[in-house]
């Protein structure tokens, strides 16, 4: 069961952040109506991926896909919802790391495995070998739906063999992925959920009274009335039945958490590794306060990403907070191209200056990051505009320097602009009065989490899993395989004088 795409997404009104890893979700239970549950879980995830969401469902006889192009609220209605019936699901939020954005390429990814059962799949990261393997997947996925997604190879390499459960075939295939995956998927009997040797993206346990809950963070635990269990460790496949909870380790767990999680990608009301994300947050405000003081009258948050660090700034440096910005909560993915007169108000559709509150002041600026410095130039102009004095710009991270080969769509090093300018370039860019960034050291230090567990390669290009070249990592890689080959991996930490995809 699907619905047709409605669409293709507008282009957006002005730069974007970095765009999110997705979000999966996955649950066992009798007596719950699965597939709410499933909606609540995805929506608690809407804010890891906005292009398309999508659900299975199984009653333990078949298998019901439904997904589309949209917001979880856009694709999933009551009536949708009433109709998948069961007491097993998996659910995903996608923003197309790898793959266009078409509904081919929406998720849970499907397949009738040789052995005769349904699989349905939801994938958060990115392989790096997915060329490779597709490759050699070639002859076994002629005929099958146009799907342009490592996740959709994963699903072909769990579902061609014929005498195998999918849990040993899970167990044959998983070590051979490259790169970060955290997994859910399911046939009509069993939930499955799976982690990379390193850990790049969360992924974590929940109990429910009666069943289990898989989700990529615990504040979608929380929203189903889950109690968190634990994080699913790297390397560890998990499979959840009428028999109870079973796992086993497919790899040795070598953990390198994303750093970025803690700076902007998860809800501040989730925990990662026992850190509360909004505390981690608070902590690398106060750090910033610290390592670059500044003279002002105000501090106030780039809402609402910049909000817990601001508080943060403010409590260490005995400056006020207070709220310069207004954000429109309600703008975010939609299928109306905005007309050119909007375009040219550029950022003011999704933040207004409060005037009054601006109109004289000296003002400290907190953000989460700056990618391209679109937006914190438009921002310092309107708060010019509206009266500051002076604007002090201060960012909760250290530049981003290099992309992301992990599952966040980071631009290419030529459009970071960290990459190109030094910070008295970007300041002079932006028009801001000073600048600073938070230290690695800071962030690291704020996450309460020890620096050789935590991927750190969009800031320092220390790469914890080895990248092919350049042009076969890129978003699009699968949508060319059949015109280039796979490439050998560059060892670790080589990738200094290597561009990005573009």
């Amino acid at each position: 069961m699907h619905r047709a795409a409605g669409g293709a997404l507008p282009d957006e009104v002005d730069e974007q952040p970095p765009k999110d890893a997705c979000g999966v979700f996955g649950v066992w239970a009798r007596g719950e109506d699965v597939s709410k549950l499933t909606y609540y879980g995805l929506y608690a995830l809407q804010h890891r991926g906005q292009e398309a969401a999508g659900m299975a469902v199984s009653d333990g006889a078949s298998v019901v896909v439904y997904k589309d192009l949209g917001l979880v609220s856009q694709v999933f209605d009551e009536p949708t919802l009433a109709s998948l019936k069961g007491h097993l699901a998996v659910g995903h939020t996608r923003y197309s790391t790898t793959g266009g954005c078409t509904w081919e390429n929406a998720q849970p990814t499907f397949r009738t495995t040789k052995a005769g059962t349904v699989l349905a799949l939801g994938h958060n990261g990115n392989l790096v070998n997915s060329a490779a393997l597709a490759a050699d997947l070639a002859p076994e996925r002629h005929g099958m739906p146009a799907a342009t997604t490592d996740s959709d190879v994963i699903t072909s390499l769990l579902a061609m063999r014929p005498d195998q459960s999918v849990e040993a075939a899970a167990m044959e295939v998983l070590p051979t992925l490259r790169g970060a995956f955290s997994l859910v998927f399911m046939d009509e009997h069993t939930l499955y959920a799976a982690r990379d040797p390193q850990g790049v993206r969360p992924l974590v346990l929940g109990r429910l009274e009666r069943g289990w809950v898989v989700a990529s963070e615990t504040a979608a635990l929380d929203i189903v009335g889950a109690s968190v269990v634990r994080e699913v460790e790297p390397g560890e496949l998990i499979a959840i039945d009428e028999d109870g909870l079973r796992s086993e380790h497919f790899a040795v767990p070598q953990p390198k958490g994303c750093l970025f999680e803690y700076v902007y990608i998860a809800r501040p009301d989730t925990t990662i590794s026992g850190r509360g994300v909004h505390a981690a947050r608070v902590e690398i405000g106060r750090r910033l306060a610290k390592e670059h003081p500044a003279e002002a009258d105000l501090v106030i948050p780039v809402p609402e990403s910049g909000t817990p660090a601001a508080v943060g700034f403010a409590e260490a440096s005995g400056i006020p907070y207070g709220l310069g910005l207004v954000k429109n909560s309600y703008v975010g993915r939609t299928f109306i191209q905005p007309s050119q007169t909007i375009r040219q108000l550029g950022i003011r559709l999704k933040l207004n200056p409060l005037r009054d509150v601006i109109r004289g002041k000296r003002l400290v600026v907190v953000d989460d990051s700056i990618v391209r410095g679109n937006t914190q130039r438009a921002l310092i102009r309107m708060l010019r505009e509206s009266g500051a004095l002076e604007v002090h710009v201060r960012i909760a991270s250290p530049p981003v320097r290099w992309p992301c080969f992990y599952g966040i769509d980071f631009p290419t090093r030529a459009e970071l602009i960290a990459n190109g300018l030094d910070i008295e370039g970007i300041r002079t860019s932006i028009n801001a009065d000073s600048l600073g960034y938070v230290s690695l050291d800071g962030v690291i230090a704020a996450s309460e989490q020890p620096r050789n567990r935590l991927c750190r390669a969009c800031y320092d290009g220390e790469y914890p899993i080895p990248i092919p070249e350049a042009q076969l990592a890129g978003k699009h890689v699968l949508e060319g395989i059949g015109r280039r080959g796979a490439v050998e991996p560059l060892p670790l930490g080589t990738l200094g004088s290597l561009s990005a995809p573009a």
